[in-house]
């Protein structure tokens, strides 16, 4: 069985994810740890925990989503595996993060990317990659089947969704891709989105504004 650890992480109020299970093998999803204190929270909960970090993952490259890439890499070894299609929003992220008053560490460059379909594994788990572009180009979400959750980045927020005015936002694109991509999941499926609090898939059908009918 798979556990969720989660993080709030810096002035966008971004979740990480570390996800582990018995072997103690674990996953770090979208660090966004950016101050000192945050790095170390996420260093000790790891260590303390006797975890090790395997894989490093981000949903998609908008900058508080990728904010603690090089932290990860320099307390772990690990490079960043993400769609090849964010690598130009990543390397954006240089650009214009001192324009919003970040002192950025300039993320590695992923060696590995993950395709629109496929497995992720780790430990004794695995995750599914489900491809769902709309808030940006290439946005990928993670679905445990066996523990019914999936790690959904910034696609769909507990009664809300994600925005599309960034570079590579889409808004149809991104409503056909909740539709196409996460209605087919359990209505029990728990969704870890990248901001706020958990909802449920079958929440989201009934309740969700932007998506009811």
């Amino acid at each position: 069985m798979m556990k969720v650890k989660i993080f709030t992480f810096n002035p966008y109020s971004e979740n990480t994810y570390v996800l582990y299970d018995d072997s103690k093998e674990c996953v770090i999803i979208d660090p966004g740890a950016y101050t000192m204190e945050e790095q170390n929270a996420l260093y000790n909960f790891i260590k303390n925990e006797g975890l090790k970090p395997v894989l490093l993952l981000n949903t998609h490259a908008h900058i508080d989503h990728v904010l603690g890439n090089k932290f990860v890499y320099d307390s772990f070894g690990l490079k960043p595996q993400m769609h090849k299609e964010e690598l130009p929003y990543l390397h954006a992220v240089a650009s214009y993060a001192p324009q919003m008053g970040f002192n950025y560490q300039l993320s590695p460059e992923p060696e590995v990317f993950l395709k629109e379909e496929g497995v992720v594994s780790f430990g004794n788990s695995e995750l599914e990659i489900i491809f769902a572009p709309g808030h940006s180009a290439a946005h990928l979400c993670f679905y445990s089947k066996d523990d019914d959750f999936l790690i959904g980045g910034d696609v769909l927020f507990r009664e809300s969704i994600g925005r599309t005015d960034l570079p590579g936002g889409n808004h149809e694109l991104l409503l056909n891709s909740i539709k196409n991509k996460l209605w087919p999941l359990p209505d029990t499926c728990v969704v870890y989105p990248g901001h706020g609090g958990s909802t449920t898939i079958g929440h989201e059908k009934v309740n969700n504004p932007w998506l009811r009918g």
